[in-house]
């Protein structure tokens, strides 16, 4: 088998592994070290779901994600009972500040507003996608921190590097300007990749981080 092959073979078995992932729909393609998935699945959970999947495969660095949802009978909503329950479920959610608002439109659902911290844009992310109906969510919501000094977010993004125990420190570099962190150097996995930039987003006052990190095998 070619390599092309065993990464087509090896995804598809993950998919079928991982019981949150229905993978009778998903067609499975790579080029290289990249792999994309085709059909349709029953959510946006399980569409997400199916790309971390993937990227737990050993050989892929990227994944292109084509797969689109077909919501099963009973599930599709009107965009306003549709943005009802989203913000219900943000407001029930104790880390999501009241900030955060949400519009939606044709099933697509945009969150807006301003949070001090990454996590938060996060976990609006999460709920949203969770809500049964939704097609896809798109996260526009704005960082507002205080910035502190660029020494004292590098310093601290390089402690938390140092302390983690899934990650080389000695293989990462980074830099920073007005809030904005640039992460480069080698991981050994997407999950390592995945530690990494978490490790970046946690320092207080960053407002985008820019993945510039090579996963090599």
């Amino acid at each position: 088998m070619s390599w092309n092959d065993d990464v087509v073979a090896n995804v598809s078995d993950e998919l079928f592994w991982d019981p949150k992932v229905d993978s009778a729909a998903i067609a499975v393609s790579a080029d290289g070290d990249t792999v994309t998935l085709r059909g349709t699945v029953g959510s946006l959970r399980e569409k997400r779901e199916a790309r971390k999947a993937a990227q737990r495969v050993f050989g892929v660095n990227w994944v292109d994600n084509q797969l689109k949802v077909q919501l099963l009978d009973g599930e599709g909503r009107s965009d306003s009972d549709l943005r009802g329950l989203v913000l219900q479920a943000l407001m029930l959610d104790s880390l999501v500040p009241a900030s955060v608002d949400a519009k939606v439109t044709d099933g697509f659902v945009t969150l807006t507003g301003t949070v001090d911290w990454q996590y938060q844009r996060d976990e609006a992310d999460f709920v949203a996608s969770s809500i049964a109906g939704a097609l896809d969510v798109f996260n526009e919501i704005e960082l507002t921190p205080p910035l502190p000094s660029a020494t004292d977010t590098e310093e601290s993004i390089k402690k938390a590097f140092q302390r983690n125990a899934t990650l080389d420190a000695e293989g990462l570099r980074i830099s920073t300007l007005n809030g904005a962190v640039t992460v480069k150097g080698t991981v050994k996995s997407w999950a390592e990749r995945d530690e990494a930039i978490a490790a970046a987003w946690a320092a207080p006052g960053v407002t985008s981080v820019s993945d510039e990190l090579t996963i090599k095998y």
